[in-house]
């Protein structure tokens, strides 16, 4: 039965199952579907009332969060028993969240209640009408006279699921982000900022940024440093990448680990030589050779970022005359939606050299890709500048983050669809 906003029918069924569909296809943008357990008073018990990606079932196992099953058209499944509901459980709010967008962008979005048993449709509600919402009340299931209805609801929140988890009573520790754009602008071209050739180091032969032990930090005020001149022009150069999430920030009920996995940066890096040809090395594609171009390798890829020898790029500086610029970023894989309340710290370990190290713990908005730093061919002397600038993905498009790096920097590849990690 198609429903209109605001209309409602009986549910027969003992067991449903609540399908959030979409349809789907190259560019289309991804949602979430979640369902909140709620009182009379309107309001959850407790955050186990809230079920989602995260926290995928009840504990009454009256409600489950299914995932997604892929097509033409997307549909996210939840699975309700009626019979498990427990008494104080009046209604059953079926909810979604846009992931990268507003739900403006979205076609032939609705609801469809099943009945478990023989999938036979109960009722099917087809939202319209979105605008800057990123994230909806599509429907809800609650009880009349002892028995169960679905009402068709169409409420919309600017504010995402943490705004609308909050107003049912839920306790989000993330604060909610900021809106994002529907129409993704790239930068413009990437101009890199003039670099002093003459490097003057402090009294007692102290390089700018100089810590304890002779480790170099590079910072807003002390951005770059000349390898050559630090002796740094032979050998392996590793540059290694590790990553924290500060305690309460990214934490919350919402940004627990998604689907049981750890927190997995991703270390990447954009290569340029002097004779033009240009390339990107990661860890879902060409992970680079140190003995032929691009003299650069990733050595593995660690999904826990707990240790120092985790995830590495290697740079072979006996080839520094053929390097024009590599540009070293980091990119969330999974286990978080973007670096707000993330910690990245990559340091440099040139042969006969002290360390660099750059930090990146100051992302505002909902960026998945973390550039660090720039080394660059500079009249024959190879310069590292940090760089410090998060880039935000294209719209629904939270896996091409790269390639936004790439529009920012101007590099000009040639991008295709690549395999996920297993």
């Amino acid at each position: 039965m198609s429903l209109q906003k605001g209309a409602n029918t009986a549910v027969p069924a003992a067991a449903v199952r609540v399908e959030l569909g979409w349809r789907g296809g190259s560019g289309a943008p991804d949602a979430d579907a979640s369902a909140l357990l709620l009182t009379a008073d309107g309001r959850v018990r407790d955050d186990a009332d809230f079920v989602f990606y995260n926290q995928p079932g009840h504990p009454s196992g009256a409600v489950r969060h299914e995932g997604k099953q892929p097509g033409v058209t997307v549909r996210d499944v939840l699975a309700v028993d009626l019979a498990r509901v427990e008494p104080a459980v009046e209604r059953v709010v079926i909810a979604a969240s846009a992931d990268g967008g507003t739900f403006a962008r979205f076609a032939d979005l609705y609801v469809r209640v099943v009945d478990a048993a023989d999938g036979a449709e109960i009722a099917r509600f087809d939202s319209a009408g979105a605008t800057t919402e990123t994230a909806y009340v599509l429907g809800e299931l609650y009880r009349r006279q002892g028995a169960w209805k679905f009402r068709a609801v169409g409420q919309g929140y600017d504010s995402g699921l943490a705004g609308l988890a909050t107003d049912f009573g839920i306790s989000v520790d993330d604060a909610p982000p900021p809106p994002v754009q529907d129409q993704y602008a790239p930068p413009p071209p990437y101009e890199p900022p003039p670099v002093q050739h003459q490097y003057a180091p402090p009294p007692a032969a102290a390089p700018p940024g100089a810590g304890a032990g002779g480790k170099i930090s590079l910072t807003k005020s002390a951005p770059s440093v000349s390898l050559t001149k630090h002796g740094a022009t032979s050998g392996n150069m590793r540059v290694n990448l590790n990553w924290t999430a500060r305690t309460g920030a990214a934490r919350g009920l919402l940004g627990k680990r998604r689907r049981g996995v750890d927190l997995d940066l991703d270390l990447c890096c954009l290569w340029e030589l002097t004779d033009g040809r240009r390339g990107i090395v990661h860890a879902v594609g060409d992970m680079g050779a140190l003995d032929r171009p691009p003299y650069v390798q990733l050595d593995k890829d660690d999904r826990t970022g707990t240790v120092e020898t985790g995830e590495n790029l290697v740079i072979n500086l006996d080839h520094t005359a053929k390097f024009k610029r590599i540009l070293v970023f980091a990119e969330i894989y999974d286990g978080a939606d973007d670096f707000r309340g993330l910690d990245a710290i990559a340091t440099l370990y040139p042969v006969g050299s002290p360390p660099i190290e750059m930090r990146m713990d100051d992302c505002a908005d909902a960026s998945r890709d973390a550039v660090l730093a720039l080394i660059e061919n500079v009249g024959g002397e190879l310069v590292v500048r940090r760089e410090g600038r998060f880039v935000l993905p294209p719209p629904g498009r939270p896996r091409w983050g790269k390639m936004a790096v790439d529009e920012a920097y101007n590099w000009k590849l040639e991008w295709v669809a690549s395999r996920g990690k297993d």
